[in-house]
């Protein structure tokens, strides 16, 4: 009986380790894979705005930019861009990657019809786990005030339709308007009955929920 039981646990070890692996060499293997996408998105855009009119940088120099510094601000606003969307990309597809090793029935990209009203048509759950509906961010920087009213709307009709939101964020925003507006729909979240996780409770969730770190 106690060998049996020693060559169980030494199984499960192993199969536990094994599981972990194979885990670790998925995020690596994306990782390589929005890595390369991301420099061949830049390398291209880079190549375009060499070619560019470049007429706009006359009001650069009137406010006291060089056209020399004012290439360097429109090159790295674009990287800028596609950077935040590929990291954005990459930390959420992480997550699915590890909802998905613990659930068997999660299922990504999840689209439901809007019940509440005619815009939007359809209200997408980036990872849906029996009725767990979440929401999954890298960060949310937005200092817009629509946002608030559009996730009100997808929070709600998602509620309506006999889900639980859940709204993980991995990085908080940094300015006070952004802050205020995570503040806001933390609240909206917990008025609603959802629930809201936001900087390294957002880490330790994941890790909790999913047994993966």
């Amino acid at each position: 009986g106690f060998i049996y039981i020693y060559k169980m646990q030494i199984f499960l070890f192993l199969l536990y380790n094994s599981s972990m692996e194979c885990i670790e060499n998925k995020i690596k293997n994306l990782a390589i894979k929005y890595s390369e996408e991301l420099k061949r998105k830049i390398s291209e855009r880079t190549v375009e705005m060499n070619n560019d009119d470049k007429s706009h940088y006359l009001i650069y120099r009137v406010l006291g930019i060089s056209s020399t510094e004012g290439d360097l601000i429109d090159l790295y606003q674009n990287k800028g861009r596609f950077l935040y969307k590929y990291a954005g990309s990459f930390l959420e597809e992480a997550a699915i990657i590890c909802f998905q090793e613990k659930f068997c029935d999660c299922k990504p990209k999840v689209k439901i019809q809007n019940i509440l009203s005619s815009k939007p048509k359809t209200v997408e759950i980036d990872c849906l786990i029996n009725k767990n509906a979440y929401e999954i961010k890298w960060r949310d920087a937005t200092t817009d005030g629509d946002h608030i009213t559009k996730e009100h709307t997808r929070v709600k009709v998602i509620k309506e339709s006999g889900f639980k939101p859940i709204r993980i964020m991995f990085y908080y925003p940094n300015r006070e308007q952004a802050i205020k507006i995570q503040d806001v729909l933390k609240d909206l979240y917990a008025g609603i009955g959802g629930e809201y996780y936001s900087g390294n409770e957002a880490w330790q969730y994941l890790k909790d929920t999913t047994g993966i770190d």
